[in-house]
């Protein structure tokens, strides 16, 4: 009676053990903040031009992801930092695994890169008028370059701007002039990555 009482105390000892040691021996999930592959970047499509440097930067949404270095399209690779470089050497659209990795964890997203014919353009308007009080309603706008592209305007010195005044990224140009003068304003006009500085002026009286 007493072997038999030592053997229920042992049985007893034992269920109450094994889930604690399941729990120290069994390893922890390991769980990656990394973003759902459709979800990885903020943009995943680039146009481009043929023949044109690509200068473009992979944005990730999380925080302390990496790339593994790969070409995407004949002439064009990404690197480890996110960065695109190279010359697209034929047009058309290329759809590319690119990894993308935090720690020891990786996951691929496919990048889309739109490589456009080389088409000339050029600005179509580079001077407005206008009158102190008097709001400003005029586009820079371009003739030519590929079908469907959105150009894309930078003003590359602030400063030159006059009061009041404004120039958007769609090439508008606005707001309400408060000092007549002429006033110059360098302008980056983009299409599809190929890019020309042009500049502006303003006649305000």
């Amino acid at each position: 009676m007493r072997h038999w009482w030592v053997l229920l105390l042992a049985g007893v000892a034992i269920c109450a053990f094994s889930p604690a040691m399941s729990s120290i021996t069994t390893p922890m999930a390991y769980q990656t903040p990394l973003a759902r592959p459709e979800r990885a970047l903020v943009e995943d499509t680039f146009y481009v031009t043929q023949g044109i440097e690509v200068r473009q930067q992979l944005l990730p949404i999380a925080k302390g992801v990496t790339f593994r270095a790969a070409y995407l399209a004949v002439g064009v690779r990404v690197d480890a930092g996110g960065r695109l470089s190279g010359r697209p050497q034929r047009p058309g659209t290329f759809v590319a695994p690119v990894q993308l990795c935090m720690d020891r964890s990786c996951q691929a997203h496919n990048l889309t890169l739109v490589v456009l014919a080389n088409e000339p353009w050029e600005p179509r308007e580079l001077t407005f008028p206008g009158k102190v009080g008097t709001p400003l309603d005029g586009e820079i706008g371009i003739n030519g370059g590929p079908s469907g592209v959105v150009p894309t305007f930078t003003v590359t010195d602030v400063e030159k701007v006059p009061g009041g005044v404004s120039i958007g990224p769609d090439g508008h140009v606005g707001g309400v002039p408060v000092v007549a003068g002429i006033s110059e304003v360098p302008v980056r006009i983009c299409v599809a990555g190929n890019c020309a500085g042009v500049v502006v002026r303003l006649i305000i009286v």
